[in-house]
């Protein structure tokens, strides 16, 4: 399934239902009274998380949702019945903004949220409603409120706990198929990956956690350049990145500027990325000897000035790959209890 990320689409609440003018008319009761019922109230358009959805390609058939009206008030007091509600699946990590003003509504986060993005209308008042000492035989009625309408962006940024950068072909995809059932296409030319690719990594059992292969950045694409910004926001919710390098590129490029040039990219685009806990990740290692593969990764971490963890492994033969699984997953847990803790549902 083609992945998009991105779309704008029109919501419309329901519209209130008019106010009733009617008069009591039974045998035996003269001057019965006004007893015209209020209008029911129109149903909002409602935003609800859907964790089996990873894409809002269906919104590129249908750009065009509304909930039902509420129905007019009646005699002998009736309200009428308020509109449906109009429910709306989307993925988990669903940023919705107002395409008009690009103010942020808000975000769907977990599965089952619900986020009302468009309020029905109020029902009008029926003539009993405006019944006094004054005005025994009221004729007012007020018809119903209409419902909010809007265009809104809808914006998806990947959920997960590790967020793969690096430039393309440095062995991302490889990675992740290696780690997680996955199959993002491989192939050994340039954008090979076109859309973010999401794996389940479960180096122990019951325990796991979720990798994004975002695609192979460039130099400028924080200003658009390549596949550009709009992977790029991808990386934002990643509790842990890993900086994927190609230990040894055969056309000659330098590992460490590739680095250099993707943190220029991260920090350009939001320099809270660079605050994020970051791992050297150099793939790749099959194609160097292994007498020679200690020396070349050290070269490279030297010249870095790199202070965080350095993971040498290579996708093909497997090496030291479930070394990295499990340091992650420790990483991941750790986080997640502390975020826990913050929030107040664990004791700290």
């Amino acid at each position: 399934m083609k992945f998009v990320d991105e779309v704008e689409i029109l919501v419309e609440a329901g519209k209130g239902g008019n106010g009733a003018v009617s008069f009591r008319r039974e045998k035996y009761i003269p001057k019965g009274g006004p007893d015209g019922g209020n209008g029911g109230r129109g149903g909002d358009v409602i935003l609800v998380g859907d964790e089996g959805l990873n894409t809002l390609v269906d919104f590129r058939h249908q750009r065009s949702f509304r909930a039902e009206n509420g129905q007019a008030g009646a005699g002998r007091k009736r309200t009428g019945r308020s509109g449906g509600d109009c429910e709306i699946r989307v993925p988990v990590g669903t940023v919705v903004g107002n395409a008009a003003t690009d103010e942020t509504i808000g975000e769907v986060l977990t599965h089952g949220q619900r986020l009302t993005v468009a309020q029905g209308g109020h029902g009008g008042r029926g003539n009993e409603s405006y019944k006094s000492s004054t005005n025994r035989a009221p004729r007012q009625f007020t018809p119903g409120d209409p419902g909010d309408r809007r265009d809104l962006h809808l914006e998806l940024k990947v959920l997960a706990d590790v967020g793969l950068v690096g430039f393309p072909n440095a062995g991302k995809s490889t990675l992740i198929r290696a780690i997680s059932a996955a199959t993002p296409k491989v192939a050994d030319y340039p954008f090979t990956t076109l859309y973010p690719s999401l794996g389940v990594v479960s180096p122990e059992p019951a325990r796991s956690f979720v990798v994004a292969d975002i695609p192979g950045l460039i130099e400028g694409a924080s200003d658009g350049a390549g596949l550009g910004i709009q992977f790029l926001r991808h990386v934002q919710r990643a509790r842990l990145l890993w900086h994927v390098v190609d230990i040894a590129p055969i056309d000659g490029s330098d590992p460490v500027a590739q680095l250099r040039q993707i943190e220029t990219e991260l920090e350009r685009f939001d320099d809270s990325l660079l605050a994020r806990e970051r791992w050297l990740v150099l793939t790749k290692a099959d194609l160097v000897p292994g007498e020679d593969r200690e020396g070349t990764a050290k070269g490279i971490v030297d010249q870095l000035g790199w202070t965080g963890p350095v993971h040498v492994v290579s996708s093909v033969s497997k090496d030291g790959l479930r070394a990295l699984t499990l340091d992650a997953l420790e990483a991941v847990e750790a986080a997640q209890q502390q975020d826990s803790a913050i929030d107040g549902t664990v004791d700290p």
